[in-house]
């Protein structure tokens, strides 16, 4: 037996990256039965998943959408207008590839699918990576066979959806393979020697940056070993003095992050869903800084839901700015228990089971 699904999400790598495991995940778990699995993608060809996609192997269709303003906007117009036009693209390739079920991870691409397969009485399936969810997920929620959740306790925010289950995000296995003393020894540190780790994402973060170059021509901090990921698109001027400084390395592409995140003393991170995920996986301790412009604050949201249970430490990006991190990073730094608390209650809120959660919850939504 041949199963089909499509699946949507994308403008960012955030919606991107859980779709393809999802995909993954299915088909794996459906060739291991003895039945085939074949999955398209819907979204934007201009878009990041009209990238990645292609490049993971998948087919890929593409259908017009754009995002709705958040105020009274003439945007409307041309929003609405490629709305109903991806619907009517999405009608088409739901009659003609017939899923059994249609998947989103969430932005704003993934609104005619989930609007044409509710008219067409196709089941819908969502994950919402993060704490606080997007509009489309939330919107398009209304009777969802099945919304799967990276966060635990969002049954609420999910009132008309058929059923709501806590799956976790999926992270890559390795990240749970790192331990705190297998990584060190990895990263050739030496016993007792303390190192921070710092990365603002992708793209990277001017106020990370500028705080870890600070701290690292600071004599407060000369015993400890700073390493630095800026991100492709750095966007701050690193003086030589400091490049020089053997207390520092700078990278602009960090390949295996989880080695770093679980072998170093304290980590200074963003809190995009999948970074969180990886945080409690690898147990890291670790301070975040929420990006201040996703939207709706959502990795305050991350962050806090981490923080509330003991499991990190959240602080602003205009806190940062403004110096208030200083104090708070060697106060951990010198605080042994205090670190590995932090760490043990990261751990304890891993979810170590994603994959097994997620293929099990769409099976059991769809009968199977």
């Amino acid at each position: 037996m041949e199963r089909r699904f499509i699946v949507t999400g994308g403008g960012t790598s955030g919606h991107i990256n859980p779709a393809l495991a999802i995909a993954g995940m299915l088909e794996k778990s459906i060739s291991a039965s003895g039945d085939t699995c074949r999955i398209i993608f819907s979204g934007r060809t201009e878009g990041l998943e009209g990238e990645l996609v292609p490049a993971a192997g998948y087919e890929f269709v593409n259908v017009h959408a754009k995002a709705m303003p958040t105020k009274p906007s003439l945007k409307i117009f041309p929003a609405v207008t490629a709305l109903l036009k991806g619907i009517s693209e999405c009608k088409k390739l739901i009659r003609k590839f017939r899923p059994e079920a249609v998947i989103s991870t969430g932005g704003f691409v993934s609104a005619p699918l989930l609007y044409a397969a509710r008219s067409l009485k196709v089941p819908v399936i969502i994950h919402e990576a993060n704490a606080f969810p997007g509009r489309a997920n939330k919107q398009l929620s209304k009777g969802a066979a099945l919304v799967m959740t990276g966060f635990p306790d969002q049954e609420k925010i999910f009132p008309k959806a058929k059923r709501v289950v806590c799956t976790g995000n999926p992270v890559r296995a390795e990240i749970f393979e790192n331990t705190y003393e297998g990584s060190r020894a990895k990263l050739g540190l030496a016993d007792g020697e303390k190192q921070v780790f710092a990365m603002g994402g992708s793209l990277g973060s001017a106020t990370i940056t500028n705080f870890v170059i600070k701290c690292a021509m600071d004599e407060q901090f000369k015993d400890i070993r700073f390493v630095l990921s800026v991100g492709k698109h750095n966007t701050v001027e690193i003086p030589q003095e400091v490049r020089d400084n053997p207390r520092i390395t700078i990278e602009s592409y960090i390949r295996d992050p989880g080695c770093y995140i679980a072998g170093s003393d304290v980590c200074i991170l963003r809190a995009g869903a999948v970074t969180c995920a990886e945080i409690t996986a690898a147990k890291a301790c670790a301070i975040m800084v929420p990006y201040p412009y996703a939207a709706h604050d959502h990795q305050t949201f991350n962050a806090e839901a981490i923080a509330s249970k003991g499991g990190g430490i959240v602080i602003s990006d205009d806190d940062v700015k403004e110096g208030k991190l200083t104090p708070v990073l060697s106060e951990l730094l010198s605080d042994d228990d205090r670190r590995a608390k932090i760490r043990q209650a990261a751990g304890e809120l891993a979810v170590r089971d994603t994959d097994e959660r997620i293929v099990n919850a769409i099976n059991e939504a769809l009968g199977k």
